[in-house]
């Protein structure tokens, strides 16, 4: 089970984009990596056919599970998670300030 989600908002740890915080777009377990909205951009050029226009597309690339580390919504320090039974309900908790991580549509308060 990942400990990270989509909408996360991250530090990067390691690498040479090493100190830039994003968020998580995009997640793909089999390969443990992660995509993150504005670092680590690249360039595609796309060459003009019938159904496209061409030009530079622009898109994320894919950076690794392990080289990145929540950031505390408190603290904006980079933190570990952890998880918590509240209520009967497993939460992901931050365990420098243990504040509740929600992010998505089902986790509520």
């Amino acid at each position: 089970m990942l400990k990270f989600k989509e909408g996360d908002k991250i530090i990067i740890i390691a690498g040479k984009y090493k100190g830039l915080k994003g968020e998580i777009h995009k997640i793909f377990k089999k390969e443990s990596k992660v995509n993150i909205s504005g670092i680590k951009n690249i360039k595609r050029y796309i060459k003009r056919n019938k159904n496209n226009k061409g030009g530079i597309l622009i898109k994320p690339n894919k950076i690794n599970i392990s080289n990145i580390a929540i950031l505390d919504p408190k603290l904006n320090v980079q933190t570990r998670i952890g998880f918590k039974f509240i209520n009967g309900i497993k939460r992901r908790i931050c365990k420098k300030s243990k504040t509740i991580l929600i992010n998505n549509i089902n986790d509520k308060k």
